[in-house]
């Protein structure tokens, strides 16, 4: 389990703590049975794209993260092969629309990571076995990042 808060100054130190937290997951970290699930909570502009670009390249994500906010997943190949499923759910209109993109099937993926914006519009869909991390922008612009779960 891991409990800490950060706070970033900068796009880069928000990517640069993203980048971390991928190096420390291992791969089939969601365990025997479900993927690395990373749920983000924070309001617009808070940091979670910034953050999840730089869980991307944590795990050897080549390509330019895009927000999927208009299509709701993105799927991308890590260095390993597995892959990376960003998520964001702002636009979702039901929590019955993200099963219908096969949800349950991405979860169920050992190898794979899940990182999911807006999570809490999961609702009873949310995994138990997750990493939380929330998102806050202070008065003085910077970021608070807390990080709670499991690696």
């Amino acid at each position: 389990m891991i409990h800490k808060t950060f706070t970033t100054y900068t796009p880069f130190e928000t990517a640069e703590i993203g980048r971390m937290l991928a190096l420390s997951f291992k791969r089939g970290a969601g365990g025997k049975t479900s993927a690395a699930v990373v749920c983000l909570y924070g309001d617009l502009g808070a940091g979670k794209t910034t953050f999840t670009q730089g869980f991307a390249k944590g795990l050897g994500i080549k390509d330019r993260l895009l927000s999927p906010t208009f299509i709701i997943v993105r799927r991308y190949t890590t260095k390993r092969n597995s892959l990376l499923y960003h998520i964001d759910l702002y636009r979702l209109s039901s929590v019955d629309d993200i099963n219908a993109l096969g949800f349950s099937e991405m979860v169920t993926d050992p190898e794979a990571f899940i990182i999911i914006e807006w999570a809490e519009r999961l609702g009873r869909l949310l995994p138990a076995n997750r990493t939380d991390i929330r998102f806050s922008t202070l008065p003085d612009d910077s970021h608070r990042i807390q990080i709670d779960g499991a690696l």
